[in-house]
């Protein structure tokens, strides 16, 4: 699969996504981008859809300027996988007790921690860099900085919508632990707090669409949110981490006569901002809804609660900034899933699937997704496909 380019106001705009399927309010989005001052290219997914602000499933390459709602209010949101020495054999006909195990392990929803994680306390977590981490939640707006208790608590917590925490079996039989978050709710009142200041600044107020705001480079303001946005990226990453590593210490509980193994853990953002080098152009690449893949680099491909997610290898194409989909996107809002199904639809679509069944997820039913095999199949010059997986437990908030 090669990419379709449609013409932009200063860039053209790279598709890998059919453009006779996406939606109007998407094309629009991806329109006002291209008109922005300081862009150097756009480069869209297969799992392209309407989103606050920018496109999900977009590749953005600004120069000298950085738009915080381009990256999004979950700041650092992305995936963990780890290959484990179990099989499905191991695993028992009932799983309903290890959601349970797991759900007990780490808090979903608005959930959090009685006391704040002790990484110290988890199986060879590595606590490097632990505390100078927490010593710069000093250095963040000072608005958000009275959510430092609750920052440290919800640190190793899921989230709710289209989060969540997976064990999966691959086309070999052997078990996966996959898990789905990102910065909670300290990266959402940090994006929402510096997406209110760029949208005063006076070079934003003639933009098409006053989400685009961006801050531009040598400014307080620049500086300001770089600190927060890469305090707040590595906030998800430890985030995953940290739950990771809890969901390692059920799955040992849980299969101590199996004593299960774990192979390095792969972990990827796909909301987030990283600096990077492009046809002689230091650019700052924002990702939302798009991985990393880079030639060489592992990623995750997740589909929805009852179908299939991929490990994936990219292919260093310089034509999507190196860039793949997030995973399968929406198809329609979540409103629009309530409205359209219930919960006997929801049970139908995650048969074989130990998970939620009822009314509180049923926006997250697969029919509301796009189908992860067509996604898959537009990014054949991407990503190659490492591993196929299938969930067969699946936690979400």
């Amino acid at each position: 699969m090669t990419y379709t380019e449609m013409p932009g106001a200063r860039v053209p705009i790279r598709m890998w996504a059919d453009p006779a399927t996406v939606e109007d309010g998407a094309l629009r989005q991806l329109q006002n981008v291209a008109t922005l001052p300081w862009i150097r290219g756009l480069a869209v997914m297969p799992d392209v859809h309407y989103g606050k602000g920018a496109t999900v499933g977009s590749v953005i390459a600004l120069e000298g300027a950085v738009c915080p709602a381009a990256v999004g209010v979950d700041i650092g949101c992305g995936m963990s996988a780890v290959r484990t020495s179990l099989t499905a054999s191991d695993l028992p006909g009932d799983l309903s007790r290890l959601r349970s195990r797991i759900e007990a392990a780490i808090p979903v929803g608005r959930g959090m921690h009685g006391d704040a994680v002790d990484p110290g306390r988890l199986h060879g977590f590595p606590t490097a860099g632990w505390d100078d981490f927490w010593s710069r939640f000093g250095t963040v707006a000072e608005a958000v900085r009275f959510r430092h208790e609750r920052a440290e608590k919800q640190m190793g917590t899921l989230g709710s919508g289209n989060h969540f925490i997976e064990v999966c079996v691959d086309t070999e039989d052997a078990v996966w632990l996959m898990l789905h978050s990102g910065s909670r709710n300290i990266g959402k009142e940090l994006a929402e707090y510096h997406i209110g200041q760029a949208q005063k600044l006076p070079h934003n107020q003639g933009l098409v669409d006053r989400d685009l705001a961006v801050f531009v480079s040598d400014t307080p303001q620049m500086a300001a949110y770089r600190n927060d946005l890469f305090w707040a990226q590595e906030y998800a990453r430890r985030n995953r981490a940290v739950m990771m590593a809890l969901l390692q210490d059920v799955v040992r509980r849980e299969f101590k006569k199996a004593k299960p193994l774990f192979e390095d853990v792969i972990s990827c953002h796909h909301n987030y901002v990283a600096e990077e080098r492009y046809e002689d152009m230091d650019l700052l690449v924002t990702r939302k809804g798009a991985i990393r893949a880079g030639a060489g680099e592992l990623g995750i491909i997740p589909g929805s609660m009852g179908t299939g997610s991929y490990v994936v290898r990219g292919l260093g194409n310089a034509a999507s900034f190196n860039s793949a989909s997030h995973g399968a996107g929406r198809r329609m809002s979540r409103n629009a899933a309530k409205r359209r199904f219930t919960a006997a639809d929801l049970e139908h679509q995650t048969r074989g699937v130990e998970c939620r069944k009822d009314a509180g997820v049923v926006d997250e039913i697969p029919a509301a997704y796009k189908p992860i095999e067509q996604v898959m199949a537009r990014q054949g010059d991407l990503v190659e496909i490492v591993a196929a997986l299938r969930q067969v437990v699946c936690v979400k908030g």
